[in-house]
């Protein structure tokens, strides 16, 4: 892929690592509802480690937060991704649900569409230290771009498990998956030891959060209420879903986020020029309301060819924010408070995201009936229009 002119080499391996992160995500969150209905799960047992594994990332990210600027970027991005390949490992030979489950919490496991992991505020502050400001939002919307599209490739990949097997092996091919992931977290590390120091920043630029507190507070609380939303909505949730409504297959279900996927990821490239004219803020939120307004009406869709229509209206627009809201939180505070915004803004997102999927798995498990789309898509219009009256005044020096 080709990166912003003022680019260096270590945005290139963020990018690939952020690929490899990505591809394995995108079949995991198919992979994992089939894996536990496979041992004998329910879907509130699907929903309850969906919870657990988001409630982990958030504490995890909160350590980092709060330790990011006193120690090495490129040995906790290597940590990181030691864990990630552990994660794999444990899913692949663990059955027992309380071992999954204290794998899940201490583990990388993302059943989101996004990425919601300790890599996040790691990657993101090392992403800022490797262009210009000039180039920043396209730069993060490339890495946006390179792992919706990765993930929408490993959700075709889950099509292996139908591919590869019966409905007797189905279980030994899900193993095996849970093993590539492993084996994408080993070259993830590869990938982040030949960072190079200027990833650390200075010592100058690394500190806690001091003049824009108040400002990352009233961000971080604004993108829970929108994590809270997404949480009833991850793929792996929406997999169920589907699997319930419509009877899919796990090809079926992996064609389908390989579709949404590539729109989110057209998209993204989109919003670097859209937010160029309109600003970061207003790209946000017109993108945001009406893609949230056609995961609501989802729901009521009586076949699937109405659903998918929805779905893919959907994803052509709900990501463009994404890029947006990461540049914007960087450039509305000072340098040196960046790695602490990042995980800031994170670490909430990822509590309140943990709340929904068991609320979502049991409501899935009493109706087939779309009731988490529901819940998700106005929980997020109601902060799509708090943002909008918080922060549409407040530009990022780029737009002054």
């Amino acid at each position: 892929m080709i990166i912003p002119p003022t680019a260096t080499d270590d945005a290139r391996r963020v990018l690939i690592a952020r690929s490899l992160r990505a591809f394995g995500d995108g079949f995991i969150a198919i992979v994992l509802p089939l894996h536990l209905f496979a041992l004998s799960y329910t879907a509130t047992t699907v929903g309850i480690i969906a919870t657990v594994a988001m409630l982990g990332s958030a504490v995890l990210t909160l350590v980092v937060g709060v330790r990011a600027h006193a120690m090495s970027r490129r040995f906790l991005m290597q940590l990181s991704a030691c864990i990630m390949c552990l994660t794999g490992l444990g899913f692949a030979f663990g059955q027992n649900v309380w071992l999954l489950l204290a794998i899940a919490f201490f583990g990388t496991l993302n059943p989101s569409s996004g990425d919601v992991s300790v890599f996040v505020p790691l990657e993101h502050t090392a992403l800022s230290h490797s262009t210009s400001p000039s180039d920043r939002t396209a730069l993060f919307a490339r890495y946006s771009f390179v792992g919706t599209v990765a993930a929408a490739l490993g959700s075709l990949a889950a099509g292996l498990v139908d591919w590869l097997g019966d409905n007797r092996d189905h279980l030994s091919i899900i193993q095996g998956m849970f093993l590539i992931y492993a084996a994408s977290g080993a070259i993830t590390w590869t990938l982040y030891r030949r960072l190079s120091p200027a990833v650390e920043g200075t010592e100058v630029e690394a500190s806690p959060l001091g003049p824009s507190r108040t400002r990352v507070c009233q961000l971080a609380v604004l993108f829970s209420l929108d994590s809270f939303g997404g949480g009833f909505v991850l793929n792996t949730l929406i997999a169920v879903w589907l699997f319930q409504r419509f009877g899919l297959s796990a090809t079926e279900a992996g064609s389908i986020f390989f579709a949404t996927g590539l729109c989110s990821a057209c998209s993204q490239l989109v919003a670097a020029h859209v937010a160029r004219r309109i600003g970061l803020i207003n790209t946000m939120v017109f993108t945001h309301l009406p893609a949230n307004l056609f995961l609501a009406i989802a729901a009521f869709a009586p076949t699937l060819p109405i659903a998918l229509i929805l779905l893919v209206l959907r994803s052509l627009l709900s990501q463009m924010d994404v890029p947006a809201r990461t540049s914007y939180v960087m450039a509305v505070v000072q340098p040196a408070e960046r790695p602490a915004a990042a995980s800031f803004t994170a670490v909430p997102r990822s509590l309140t995201a943990a709340l929904s999927p068991a609320i979502a798995g049991w409501l899935l498990s009493a109706s087939p009936f779309g009731w988490p789309l529901v819940i998700a898509g106005t929980t997020k219009i109601v902060y799509d229009l708090c943002l909008w009256r918080l922060f549409s005044k407040v530009k990022p020096p780029e737009e002054h």
